[in-house]
């Protein structure tokens, strides 16, 4: 590969520093550019600013081997040959997604691109986009390859997936496809050619068919609850030695900065006509108000002190963004004499408390997310778990 030179732009982020570290641990110099000046001190200090399984001892081999480094400064990009673009594509507060912030993140940085670099896109996009940014780039007169390359791991699995999943590359032209194409055949042989718009979609309809089916499961899972009927042994009668219904997901909050953004970036794509799409949202939104109508049945929160344990988005993550746990702390709030919170992997919230504290102070407990930790929960308060954590079946 001729492309030895490699800036993560983005780089000290969920997606950017696996994905840098993996790069410089198969060899190819790495930097990792990032305007959050304490995540780049402590990257280069070799402590991760969050937890991603293997990442620490990889991040201690490249340090030492002098592969990789992190970088407040711009102008490391001038002396790359790869650019690689990893941020955050939000939606808005009307749930519109923002078709400028990848093309607007190229043109702050354009000063310092040079001609014929390579420059790859890896944050998820709106359809368009990846040609949006390729013409803004051309009226500020560079002469680059666009490629887009979405990136496709699940947070703690970076090290396993980058590896072993194929990846999906597309460019503007048969030079990026070919360029961006030897740079992640460094981490995996095999690659998937698309067009632009058959990658912008295909990572679009990857996180949202996701979302989907959590949507499907927490609706099953309503229904059953509804009747009286514990969904944990339906779901596994059905499962059971039947190949057409393994992968029903459980019951469960389905958040994280990914899958409700993308299914609502593929609605406005096609002009809010998704009806799957939005009822997904209703419903997996609607899953923390269904568990406190549920509450509210059964007790007199007003003079109840609710634990929730585990607020990160997912199990065995310190990632709290748009987790749904605090969506339910929210709401409890409103409801109950008190609401306490604790996990065992997130550090960002300073007011949580250590997980005994939790089960002697509240009446009742609420498992948020399903960290390994807590399956083995030794308590004689009532647990709401829908997750089936516990093995004790999902019935609230």
């Amino acid at each position: 590969m001729d492309d030895r030179i490699i800036v993560v732009v983005g780089g000290c982020g969920h997606v950017g520093l696996p994905l840098s570290l993996a790069l410089a641990s198969r060899g190819k110099s790495v930097v990792a550019f990032d305007l959050d000046a304490k995540a780049v001190d402590m990257v280069n200090q070799g402590v991760m600013p969050f937890h991603e399984d293997g990442a620490n001892e990889v991040l201690g081999q490249v340090l030492s081997r002098k592969s990789f480094h992190a970088s407040t400064n711009p102008a490391e990009i001038v002396q790359a040959d790869v650019v690689i673009v990893v941020i955050g594509t939000p939606v808005d507060e009307h749930l519109n997604p923002d078709a400028e912030a990848v093309p607007r993140a190229l043109s702050e940085i354009a000063e310092h691109l040079r001609d014929h670099q390579l420059v790859i896109l890896r944050s998820t996009v709106y359809p368009g986009v990846t040609r949006l940014t390729g013409k803004r780039l051309r009226e500020l007169g560079k002469k680059v390859d666009l490629s887009f390359c979405p990136e496709r791991i699940a947070e703690g699995k970076a090290f396993i997936e980058l590896f072993e999943l194929p990846q999906i590359i597309s460019g503007l032209n048969d030079s990026a496809v070919r360029r961006a194409s030897a740079v992640f055949r460094v981490l995996t042989d095999e690659v998937v050619v698309t067009t632009p718009e058959e990658a912008e979609l295909a990572k679009l309809f990857t996180n949202t068919w996701r979302y989907i089916k959590f949507a499907a499961a927490n609706q099953f899972f309503m229904i059953a609850n509804d009747f009286g009927v514990d969904f944990a042994e339906v779901r596994k009668a059905i499962t059971f030695n039947y190949p057409r219904a393994a992968d029903m997901p459980g019951p469960g909050f389905a958040a994280g900065p990914c899958l409700f953004k993308d299914t609502m970036q593929l609605a406005a794509f096609n002009n809010n006509n998704f009806a799957i799409g939005h009822a997904s949202m209703a419903v997996n939104e609607g899953l923390p108000l269904y568990i406190v109508s549920r509450l509210e049945r059964e007790y007199l929160l007003d003079e109840l002190t609710i634990g929730i344990i585990g607020m990160a988005f997912k199990a065995e993550s310190d990632d709290i963004r748009s987790s749904l746990s605090y969506k339910l702390k929210r709401i409890l709030k409103f409801k109950a004499h008190e609401v306490l919170c604790t996990d065992a992997f997130v550090t960002s919230d300073q007011t949580l408390l250590d997980l005994e504290t939790v089960i002697k102070r509240s009446d009742v407990l609420i498992i948020g997310a399903p960290h390994d930790e807590y399956r083995h929960l030794k308590t004689d308060k009532p647990v709401i778990d829908i997750w089936n954590l516990l093995e004790n079946g999902s019935l609230t």
